[in-house]
């Protein structure tokens, strides 16, 4: 899991689609034999590592961006 810099929360992958992102939108997520979670996304199947958070993932809380830690 990780956890934002900002306000503290711990991101539970509830994951928000950018509003001009063209794909079907297909969203899975599963423990896979090592207890990672991995997340597949319209065929696209990944660990989410530390850069992918700082990367891409935006805190549902309180919106910050580049702001995560590993909890």
């Amino acid at each position: 899991m990780f956890k934002c810099k900002n306000c503290k929360t711990v991101d539970r992958f509830e994951l928000m689609f950018a509003p001009d992102y063209q794909g079907s939108r297909t969203f899975q997520m599963e423990y896979n034999k090592k207890g990672e979670i991995e997340i597949t996304v319209d065929g696209y199947k990944f660990v989410p590592d530390l850069a992918f958070m700082n990367g891409f993932a935006v805190c549902k809380y309180c919106g910050s961006i580049y702001k995560w830690d590993y909890e």
